[in-house]
C-alpha cells in the first residue's frame, strides 16, 4: 500500500475553504453592479430582437456552452428559447485553426454571426487569451457590445469591453471558474424573472 505523503483531509478542508471564499466574490459591490447591468444588457438585447455570442477556451468553453443552452433551451421556467450562441463547433474551429491560425477561431464567429446590437461576452480566467482579445475587437467593429467575465488581474483583457468582472485573489482556474458559473446562472434567473413573469413561480 502507498503511503499517503500528505493531510487528506486538511487538504480536502483547504479546497473547501477556497471554494466558499470563490463563492463569497459574488456578494461584493463589483459583481453585483456587474450582475445587475449584465441582466439588463441581455434584456435589452432580446427585447431589440439580437443575440448573445459567447466564447472560451477550455472550461470555459464548456461554460459558455453551458450559457448558451440555458437561454436557447429551459433554465428554471417554461418560455420561449432565447437566441444564444457559443462558438464551439469543432468544425469551424478546426478549419479555422487549420487555415489561418488557433487566434482566430473566434473573431471568424464573430464575424459570420454577429450584428450590431448583439452582444459578445467571454470568460477567460487570464483575460490574455489572443483568440478572445481579437474576438472582442470584432465585435466592437461591428456593433456588439461586449462584456468579459474575468480572473487573476484580468491580464490584456482589463477595461476593454463595455462590462467586466474580475474575479481575483484565486491562483488556479478552477475557483475562477466556480465563481463565473454561479453569476451566469444568477444573470440567466434575472433575465427570466424580467422577461417573463411566470418563470419563477
Amino acid at each position: 500500500m502507498e503511503t499517503i505523503l500528505f493531510d487528506v483531509k486538511n487538504a480536502m478542508q483547504e479546497s473547501i475553504d477556497d471554494a466558499v471564499l470563490a463563492a463569497k466574490k459574488l456578494q461584493e459591490s463589483s459583481a453585483k453592479d456587474f450582475i445587475e447591468a449584465l441582466s439588463l444588457m441581455i434584456v435589452g438585447c432580446y427585447q431589440s430582437e439580437k443575440k448573445l455570442i459567447i466564447a472560451g477556451n477550455g472550461g470555459s468553453l464548456c461554460d459558455a456552452m453551458h450559457f448558451a443552452e440555458e437561454l436557447t433551451g429551459f433554465f428554471r421556467g417554461k418560455r420561449r428559447a432565447l437566441p444564444a450562441i457559443a462558438l464551439s463547433d469543432p468544425g469551424h474551429m478546426s478549419c479555422v485553426g487549420n487555415d489561418v491560425g488557433f487566434d482566430e477561431v473566434f473573431s471568424r464567429g464573430v464575424e459570420a454571426y454577429g450584428v450590431e446590437g448583439d452582444v459578445f461576452i467571454a470568460l477567460t480566467t487570464s483575460g490574455n487569451s489572443t483568440n478572445l482579445v481579437s474576438a472582442i475587437e470584432a465585435a466592437k467593429s461591428r456593433g456588439l457590445k461586449t462584456v468579459a467575465f474575468l480572473g487573476k488581474t484580468g491580464g490584456r483583457m482589463k477595461g476593454v469591453c463595455d462590462l467586466e468582472w474580475i474575479v481575483d485573489g484565486f491562483k488556479f482556474s478552477d475557483r475562477v471558474q466556480e465563481a463565473h458559473m454561479a453569476a451566469i446562472h444568477i444573470v440567466i434567473e434575472m433575465v427570466e424573472r424580467l422577461l417573463f413573469e411566470d418563470c419563477n413561480k
